[in-house]
C-alpha cells in the first residue's frame, strides 16, 4: 500500500494557485488502480469509457450505473491514497434531478469515490446545483461529450470556429457559477483552453485540450496500448501491452502444443518419503 498523501479539493485549488500540474488516468480495475497509485498518479477516473475499454461496446451510452459502482468499488480498494472521482454513465442524472442526485450519492456512499463527473454545460446546471447542494464535489465536463456525440456529429473535436468556442466559454463560466468545483475540457484547441484555464478560478484539465491546462487526463487503455479500435489524435502511447501480452499467449500456446511446458521446474514434489508410500498404494491396487 502507497504511503502517500492523497490530495483534496482544496489542494487542487493550491497547485492550480501555484501553477502545479495535476496528472491523471482512467482506471477500471484493482490492479490498475494499484499501479497508478505506486506511479504517484494524483487523480483516477472511474470513466464511462469502461464501456468501450472493457465491455467491448461500440459506444459509452450503453454503461450501466451498477457497472460503474462495482469498478469504482475496486478502484478505491486499491489507490485509497489517491483522489477518485467517479463518471455518471448515460441517463443515470438526465431524466430528473432527484435520480441525479441519488446516483450521485451512489458513488460516495457505496464507492468511496471522492468527487462525480458528468458531461454538459448550461443544460444540466440543474442538476449540478442539486447534487452540490447535497454535498458532493462536482466536475464538469464539455467539449467533446461522447455521451451526446451522435449530436455532436460523432467523436469530432469541439470549438474550432469562434461560435462554437464562444459556446463552450459560456458553458465553462456557467459550470463554475452553479458551484462545480473542477472542469474537463475535451478535445478543443490549446487556445480555447488556455483562455478557460485562465479565466476561471476553478482547476480546469484537458483531455486532447492543449498544454495549458491545470493538468492532463487521458484514458489509460489508450497509453498503454491496451485499446486497439481507435487512437484519438491527442493521445501518446507510452507502451504497448497489445504486442507484449499477444506476444506472451502466443509463445504459451505454441509451448504447449509442443510439449515444452510445463517442465520439472514447474511441478510440484511429493513430501519426501511419499512417493514410496505412494507407489505401494498403486501396486496394491493394481492387484485388486
Amino acid at each position: 500500500m502507497s504511503d502517500k498523501k492523497k490530495l483534496m479539493i482544496q489542494d487542487l485549488k493550491k497547485k492550480k494557485t501555484k501553477g502545479e500540474k495535476v496528472a491523471w488516468i482512467t482506471a477500471y480495475d484493482y490492479p490498475t488502480a494499484q499501479f497508478a497509485e505506486a506511479a504517484g498518479m494524483d487523480m483516477l477516473l472511474v470513466g464511462d469509457s469502461l464501456g468501450m475499454c472493457v465491455y467491448g461496446y461500440e459506444s459509452t451510452v450503453p454503461v450501466t450505473m451498477d457497472q460503474c459502482i462495482y469498478h469504482s468499488e475496486a478502484v478505491r480498494r486499491a489507490a485509497p491514497n489517491t483522489f477518485v472521482v467517479g463518471d455518471m454513465p448515460f441517463m443515470s442524472y438526465q431524466s430528473a434531478l432527484f435520480k441525479a442526485v441519488e446516483n450521485a450519492g451512489r458513488f460516495i456512499k457505496e464507492a468511496g469515490c471522492d468527487a462525480i463527473k458528468l458531461e454538459g454545460g448550461k443544460r444540466i446546471i440543474p442538476q449540478i446545483k442539486a447534487i452540490l447542494d447535497a454535498g458532493i464535489v462536482v466536475c464538469g465536463h464539455i467539449g467533446l461529450t461522447p455521451q451526446s456525440s451522435g449530436q455532436l456529429g460523432g467523436h469530432k473535436a469541439q470549438g474550432r470556429t469562434a461560435d462554437s468556442a464562444k459556446l463552450l466559454i459560456e458553458d465553462a463560466f456557467a459550470i463554475q457559477e452553479a458551484g462545480a468545483q473542477l472542469l474537463l475540457l475535451e478535445a478543443v484547441p490549446p487556445e480555447l483552453g488556455k483562455y478557460i484555464t485562465e479565466n476561471l478560478d476553478i482547476p480546469v484539465y484537458g483531455i486532447g485540450a492543449g498544454m495549458y491546462t491545470n493538468g492532463q487526463l487521458l484514458i489509460v487503455s489508450d497509453i498503454i496500448g491496451q485499446f486497439q479500435a481507435f487512437t484519438p489524435k491527442f493521445v501518446k502511447k507510452y507502451c504497448n501491452v497489445a504486442e507484449v501480452v499477444t506476444n506472451a499467449l502466443k509463445q504459451y500456446a505454441d509451448e504447449v502444443r509442443e510439449g515444452a511446458f510445463p517442465k520439472e521446474e514447474h511441478c510440484y514434489k511429493m513430501l519426501k518419503g511419499e512417493f514410496d508410500k505412494f507407489k505401494a498404494m498403486l501396486d496394491e491396487g493394481g492387484k485388486e
